[in-house]
Order: structure tokens, then C-alpha cells, then sequence
């Protein structure tokens, strides 16, 4: 991130003097247009992350109510059948497979700060299975894959962002979202299966690393399951909301943010949680998170609007979107799908400076698929140098590739649906 923040500024400030050098006298030159961006997109991006105060601690207050009510293990437990399918390598009663049932479960509720230690956690529980140390196993390398592209009922983050940028119908992303991230999935699942096959892991050089006891202190791990049965009606209905979304996406989508409401308060009260105080203490991570995020939105902002106003952008994304343009992908949303996979911030900022830009805004055709675009798809780079950091595993073996893959079905999935309902 740090040679990209660089990279972008030194960009803007080359070609902004390159055309101040080549061009003749000006009312505003390229260096003035330049000193304007820098002071207006900092301004712009302080008064963007307060105005998400709000809304980010409305959805992170809900969310800690159906936590407190137990949704988390209530989903965990449906997911049961169904990750003990995927990863038949790892016992099911074993710390990992609660690890990882915890995350999927975190990222389908669309909390993505308490996935993150589930996913290390996991990690950790796989690697002690691990028969060949520093590289990556079949369960490691897919259930990464299915991390970076984990399906999303709730993208809370872009949602609220959304709503900050003024948006009449900041919901709207949430059946798109589904349908992109259902595409990315399948796609992660299909590829990590097809390659293990085609990259089988190397004959260990050491004796394989006996079961772990599962560990006593293991808060996570989710024991027990719902009927197959069960589990499979409620996949069976979850499957059915894509055909629902896609024909009736905008006459949902004004019912969701209030019917959400409704929904997990009402959760909360039948499993007698004290709502409020949940409500409350939730509150609170909403409000440090939409603060913590400042100095992030600044840096990418100001280093995006100097690259808008230099005339770089243009330089770059007009000739490509000339051929993107047909295909349902807009030139001003080009950035996004090529940065998303790289910088979790770089996009976020490129996200918050496209629909804060009145030319295009939050409630059009582009708006919609730069949302989307960053609620369907993951830091790829970044998830595969955490999760695979905190084991020490240096070869990836196909990790890389379904993920990657995973990335391109996102972005494919979420051109598709976008130009069904907004297009």
C-alpha cells in the first residue's frame, strides 16, 4: 500500500507538469486544478467518514443484538452439514472445523472484524493437521478461497457508506450483493476443487502431524447441528432469493433497512436479550470504526482526486473503457475492479470518491456496480498474506488462482445483476 499511495501521487504530479509544461497559458492550469483537488478531496473526506458515523453505528448495533441473541451460532450450526461436505479432510468435531464454521458465519452477517480471528484461528487448527509445514493443504487453500469470496446477506459497510453519500435507496446493493457473492463462491469451490486435483500436495518429508486434541479453551468451536434436512431447506430458500431479488429487486429494497430493524430487534427480544444495552454497546464500535477510518480515507482521496485532476485517470481508463463499456462495465468503475483485489482502502476510497462525485452518484447505474462490486469481492492479496502469515505457509500452491478466479466471477456477477435491475 505504501509504494501505491506513492505511486498514485507521484503519477498525478508527473503528468499534471507535464501538461503545465506543454500547454500554453491557462485560467486554471493543471498545477492549480491539482492544489484545489488535494485541499477539496481532504475536506470532502473528513466530512464523508463523520457523516458515516451515523449510519455505521445503526448497523453495528444491530448486529450486536442478533449476536448477543445467538444468530452467529444459529448460522453456524446450519453451515455444519454443509462445511463437513467441502472439507471431508478435517474431522468434524475438531477445533478447525468450529473455527471456520465461525467465520463463513461472520462474513455471510456481513462482520467482517469478527471473521478475521475466526479465519486465524482456523488457520491455526488446519496447520496442525498439516503434514507438510509451510505449505498449504486442500482445506487451507479452499477454505481461503471461499474467504475471499464469502457470500454476503448484509454488506453493512458500503451499505452505510451509501447512505452517507446521500443515496435514496442505499439497500439497493443488498440483493446484488447476494447474487455476486453466490457467483463468487461457486466459482472459489469449483476452482480449489479442480486445481487440488491437478496440484496435488507433495509427498511429506517428515511424519504427519497426529490429530489435535481439541483445544480447551476454544470459545469458537460450535459443536452439534441441525437435521440435514433442515439445513437443507434453509440452503433451498437462500438459493430461492436470487430468482426473488432479480425480479423484484427494487420493489425489496426500500423494505430492507427497516424490516432488518424489526427483524434482529425482534430476534433479540424473543431470546430475551436486552436490546438497548446491546444495542448501545454495539453502537460504540460503530462510532470508533467510522472514526478510525479518517486518516485511511484522506490518504486514498486526496491521492485519488490528485490522480482525477492531473488527467491520469483519463490517460488510463478511456482506452480500456472503450472496450469495457459494451460489456457493462463503465470506464469510471474500472478502478474499482482492478484495485479491489489488491487494497481493501485503496478501494474503499476509489468506491467513496465515484459515488461522492455528482457526475455519477451513489443511485446510478455506476454507483450501483462500484457498491456491489466492493461488497462481492475481497482484499485477495491481503487475506492470503494474513491467513497464510500467521502459519508461516510460504507455498500457496493454487490458492492464489482460485482466489483470483473467485475475483473475476465477483466482478462478472455483479455486471450481470446491476444491468438486470439498474441497467
Amino acid at each position: 500500500m505504501n509504494g501505491l499511495f506513492f505511486g498514485i501521487i507521484l503519477t498525478a504530479f508527473v503528468v499534471a507538469a507535464w501538461y503545465q509544461l506543454t500547454n500554453g497559458p491557462a485560467d486554471v492550469t493543471p498545477m492549480d486544478a491539482l492544489s484545489t483537488a488535494v485541499i477539496n478531496t481532504a475536506t470532502s473526506s473528513v466530512e464523508l467518514a463523520l457523516g458515516l458515523v451515523g449510519v455505521m453505528t445503526f448497523f453495528l448495533g444491530l448486529m450486536k443484538v442478533a449476536e448477543a441473541g445467538g444468530l452467529l451460532t444459529v448460522i453456524a450450526k446450519l453451515l455444519r452439514p454443509v462445511m463437513t461436505r467441502l472439507f471431508p479432510e478435517v474431522p468434524p468435531e475438531h477445533p478447525a472445523m468450529g473455527a471456520m464454521i465461525m467465520n463463513v458465519s461472520a462474513n455471510v452477517l456481513g462482520l467482517g472484524n469478527a471473521a478475521t480471528p475466526f479465519g486465524i484461528r482456523a488457520m491455526q487448527e488446519l496447520d496442525k493437521l498439516n503434514p507438510l509445514k509451510g505449505t498449504a493443504t486442500n482445506a487451507m487453500v479452499l477454505f481461503l478461497a471461499i474467504n475471499t469470496s464469502a457470500v454476503t446477506l448484509l454488506p453493512t459497510g458500503v451499505v452505510a457508506l451509501r447512505a452517507a453519500a446521500g443515496s435514496q435507496d442505499p439497500a439497493g446493493i443488498v440483493p446484488t450483493t447476494l447474487f455476486a457473492t453466490l457467483c463468487s463462491t461457486t466459482v472459489a469451490i469449483l476452482m480449489a476443487k479442480l486445481l487440488q486435483g491437478r496440484n496435488p500436495m507433495p509427498a511429506p518429508v517428515q511424519e504427519p502431524v497426529q490429530e489435535a486434541a481439541p483445544a480447551e479453551d476454544a470459545a469458537d468451536v460450535i459443536t452439534g447441528s441441525y437435521p440435514g434436512w433442515v439445513s437443507a431447506l434453509v440452503m433451498a430458500a437462500f438459493l430461492g432469493l436470487i430468482p426473488l431479488t432479480i425480479l423484484w429487486g427494487k420493489q425489496i429494497a426500500p423494505w430492507i433497512i427497516p424490516g432488518l430493524a424489526v427483524l434482529l430487534l425482534g430476534y433479540g427480544v424473543a431470546n430475551r436479550v436486552r436490546v438497548y444495552e446491546a444495542f448501545v454497546e454495539g453502537a460504540k464500535d460503530g462510532f470508533q470504526v467510522a472514526i478510525r477510518i479518517i486518516p485511511y480515507l484522506v490518504a486514498i482521496l486526496v491521492a485519488v482526486g490528485m490522480f482525477r485532476a492531473s488527467g491520469a485517470m483519463d490517460l488510463i481508463v478511456m482506452p480500456l473503457g472503450i472496450l469495457t463499456e459494451p460489456l457493462g462495465m463503465p470506464a469510471e468503475a474500472l478502478p474499482m475492479a482492478l484495485l479491489r483485489p489488491l487494497s481493501g482502502s485503496g478501494a474503499y476510497g476509489i468506491l467513496a470518491s465515484i459515488i461522492n462525485d455528482p457526475a455519477i452518484g451513489p443511485d446510478s447505474y455506476a454507483g450501483y456496480l462500484v457498491s456491489t462490486i466492493q461488497g462481492s469481492t475481497e482484499t485477495t492479496f491481503y487475506v492470503l498474506a494474513v491467513y497464510f502469515g500467521s502459519v508461516g505457509i510460504r507455498k500457496v500452491r493454487h490458492a492464489l488462482v482460485a482466489a483470483l478466479c473467485a475475483d473475476v466471477a465477483g466482478v462478472v456477477g455483479s455486471v450481470v445483476i446491476c444491468s438486470a435491475l439498474y441497467g
